[in-house]
């Protein structure tokens, strides 16, 4: 059995301490809010998107970057076995248009219910309020395992643990900075006390060398060894778990820690930005537009000549611009463009009829309306909120009768019809991101067992990793595939 310590009480981090505990280990898991799931709460709009129930490859083809890292996760743990695993958590389930997986209840807090239970069935100590302030390594030295037995039956020096068992690593361990206890540091059953001699920078340079050859010919490489909590709390362990997702939603807790804490065991965190998230606009059309919502259009995002992202759904005006899963979405294909320049995004509302198809329609409707106002007839091909929008952009006065329309202005009318011009200007900040682009550099990360590839016993689960796919319960796919991987991956 060993001491598994996660950081974090999201989706990631509650599956990897449910799987971690059901694989025989003693687990603690360490949230700082009040209580579980807090973005999971809120995911979904409330309802909570479980997953996509749609087989392995469409999975890994929804992922956004690093699609190829996930393989082994997506196989290890698919989104058949998450419906499978909540269901069997007492949590029925349901699967609606785009193959969402939603509670029946349309309930995130049922969700999080069936992972408590889950956590207190496997015996998982949970502690809330409790911030974490630092990863703690260890210096390990790679020896010979004839040379343990006669060193393990050594009294242990001051700094040093006895190590037996079947890891059977290394006899001597130098603790790492920060596992020296403080005068008024309390310490869990089990922690150790020691004079720390290995400086952090020293730590930084083993790791990033993955290990180190002292002149003895002796290996040392760097092994993680528990935590230190922001009041002075040590809970040593064998394998810690990050799970503390990434900067998005920011009143949920996510601050960044994790990267934090990749970065001082000395990994690589790529650029962050805001993904899955609402855009801004130079128009004013945009807040006259606010609360409208568009179904069954097509959106397309140019960048100059150039195509970006042509899609087909459902999107949102709002007092800065747009939103809704078709802009969602597009914002993880467009960002890196509009954080250089402005975009233009051309509108579709009838995607369903060509020019000619549109035209016809429309001259239907002037035929039949030949002596009313204009504006009081284009309820029929418009949401009302868009009609004062659509002639003040097509220069027809708002108190043109129909029969006096000429045939310009009804050409101007399809024109918009099909592309109704808006200017992307910006991403919104992370506090209306669905989740964070960049993370934890995956090449840096074992895909099997998500074990860090500089550290022994360090885990990453989830968006602290640099991972993210578009909407549809595909985000949560990653959290849980990656969150089972990391706590299955802890050895015994």
């Amino acid at each position: 059995m060993s001491r598994v310590v996660v950081i974090g009480g999201g989706a990631a981090g509650m599956m990897a301490a449910v799987q971690a505990a059901e694989n025989g280990h003693a687990v603690t898991l360490l949230e700082k809010n009040e209580k579980l799931g807090k973005k999971l709460f809120i995911t979904g709009k409330g309802r909570c998107n479980l997953t996509n129930n749609c087989e392995v490859e469409e999975l890994l083809q929804a992922v956004c970057v690093n699609r190829r890292f996930l393989y082994s996760a997506f196989y290890g743990f698919s989104s058949q076995d998450t419906m499978d695993f909540f269901e069997q958590s007492g949590l029925r389930i349901k699967t609606e248009r785009g193959n969402r997986v939603f509670p029946v209840s349309d309930h995130s807090s049922d969700v999080i219910a069936a992972l408590a239970q889950r956590l207190k069935q496997g015996g998982v100590k949970v502690h809330l309020h409790t911030e974490v302030q630092e990863i703690l390594t260890e210096c390990a030295k790679e020896e010979k395992e004839e040379d343990l037995t006669e060193k393990n039956a050594m009294q242990k020096q001051p700094g040093q643990i006895a190590v037996s068992g079947p890891r059977q690593k290394s006899e001597e361990k130098t603790v790492a900075s920060g596992a020296q206890r403080e005068p008024d540091q309390k310490v869990m059953p089990g922690a150790w006390q020691g004079t720390g001699q290995a400086t952090v920078s020293e730590t930084r340079v083993q790791q990033k060398n993955g290990s180190k050859k002292n002149g003895e010919g002796e290996t040392h490489h760097m092994r993680a060894c528990g935590v230190r909590t922001a009041d002075g709390t040590v809970y040593p362990a064998d394998a810690v778990i990050v799970a503390t997702g990434g900067l998005s939603y920011r009143s949920t807790g996510s601050t960044g820690d994790g990267y934090r804490f990749a970065r001082e065991a000395g990994h690589t965190v790529t650029e962050l930005s805001p993904s899955l998230v609402p855009m801004e606009t130079a128009d004013g059309w945009a807040e006259q537009l606010q609360g409208l919502s568009l179904r069954n259009v097509e959106v397309t995002i140019c960048d100059g000549k150039k195509e970006l992202y042509r899609e087909f759904g459902e999107m949102l005006f709002t007092h800065y611009g747009v939103s809704g899963p078709l802009i969602l979405t597009a914002s993880t294909v467009v960002q890196k463009q509009l954080r250089r320049h402005p975009l233009e995004l051309f509108i579709n509302l009838k995607p369903a009829l060509r020019e000619e198809q549109l035209d016809a329609r429309i001259l239907r409707e002037f035929e039949a309306n030949r002596n009313k106002y204009l504006k009081n007839i284009l309820g029929a091909l418009y949401p009302a909120k868009l009609v004062p929008v659509m002639l003040k952009r097509c220069d027809i006065p708002e108190d043109r009768v129909v029969h006096d329309v000429s045939r310009e202005e009804r050409k101007k009318l399809v024109a918009m019809t099909r592309e109704f011009p808006l200017t992307l200007t910006a991403l919104r900040d992370y506090n209306e991101a669905i989740v964070t682009r960049g993370g934890v550099s995956t090449r840096e990360v074992n895909p099997a067992t998500m074990e860090s590839k500089l550290t022994e016993g360090l885990y990453f689960a989830g968006e602290v990793l640099d991972l993210d796919a578009v909407t549809g319960g595909f985000n949560l796919q990653i959290a849980w595939a990656t969150g089972c991987a990391a706590g299955r991956g802890v050895q015994l």
